[in-house]
């Protein structure tokens, strides 16, 4: 069978496969497809004390000054595991990246911002370590809804990565896949008692402007469960205030038709994987600024 047959025999069987997707383990049947040959994957750092304070590390065999992309899943702060993410992490990777998948706390375990707490100290982690992965200076935060609202803020608002003891001036850029980045009030009762105090403090769109890393912000027109509204008004508010920002909008997809585009076997859907990696290559010559050095103490 020639590609060109391949390729349409998945596109003739595609309405069953969605189908399959989403029933029982869609996740399990789009890992299933993904090739790992070439790549090494270590699995359950701990980057803290807790049980769901770790994280997985995909990269290709004899890895070197590769751009590092931490990637932070959704399930609206309530579900979702590393575990889930094979299909995009290892397809990433083979794409030429070091990628880092963590886990980190969700309700009711915790609430708003001890879920960005853990990704910010993910992220430190991995800014100590991506040089031992193969990774080079160049970091990239990216995340899938709930995920992108967590990377996003991460990038946005210094604070937190300064918090987690690592240096905010690092971060080359941050890619959002259909994030909720400005949705006071909060309507979705599962999401309201996760932001105890929704004000508007909570929200990435506060935080956007000048000085702050290039977005890249993705999103499927027939999202339904995040509005594509969300992506319009953060890329306008950052292109106001003087920011960087990129979007793009696929046509026919739905929230999780976005991400699941990424695996091999449904990139015909829409060239998801190739926008986010022209975004990493174009990116990966960051240098971040030297480290200020902090004034010595008085002599007592």
């Amino acid at each position: 069978m020639t590609q060109r047959q391949a390729s349409s025999t998945v596109r003739r069987l595609a309405p069953a496969l969605l189908l399959l997707l989403a029933r029982c383990a869609p996740v399990d049947l789009l890992n299933a497809t993904v090739p790992i040959a070439g790549l090494k994957i270590s699995r359950d750092i701990a980057y803290g004390p807790g049980e769901r304070q770790k994280l997985d590390v995909y990269r290709p065999e004899n890895a070197h000054g590769l751009p590092v992309v931490v990637f932070f899943y959704g399930g609206s702060w309530r579900g979702g595991s590393k575990a889930m993410y094979p299909f995009v992490a290892a397809t990433m990777a083979r794409a030429g990246a070091v990628v880092v998948v963590p886990d980190y706390r969700l309700y009711p375990q915790v609430t708003f911002p001890d879920f960005l707490r853990d990704c910010a100290s993910a992220t430190a982690w991995t800014q100590a370590h991506a040089a031992t992965f193969g990774g080079s200076d160049a970091l990239f935060l990216m995340g899938h809804s709930a995920g992108a609202y967590n990377a996003v803020m991460l990038g946005l608002d210094p604070e937190w990565l300064r918090a987690a003891g690592s240096d905010p001036s690092r971060i080359a850029g941050v890619i959002g896949l259909a994030g909720p980045y400005d949705f006071l009030p909060i309507t979705d009762q599962e999401v309201v008692p996760v932001f105890p105090n929704p004000t508007p403090a909570t929200q990435p769109i506060t935080y956007a402007g000048a000085g702050k890393p290039p977005l890249l912000l993705v999103t499927g027109d027939k999202d339904t469960q995040v509005r594509p509204r969300n992506t319009g008004a953060l890329a306008a508010r950052m292109s106001d205030d003087g920011g960087s920002v990129e979007t793009k909008y696929y046509n026919g997809l739905g929230h999780i038709g976005l991400v699941i585009s990424i695996a091999p076997i449904l990139q015909w859907r829409a060239p998801v994987l190739r926008d986010v990696m022209d975004f990493v290559r174009a990116h990966k010559s960051f240098h971040p600024a030297p480290a200020v050095p902090k004034p010595a103490l008085p002599a007592t």
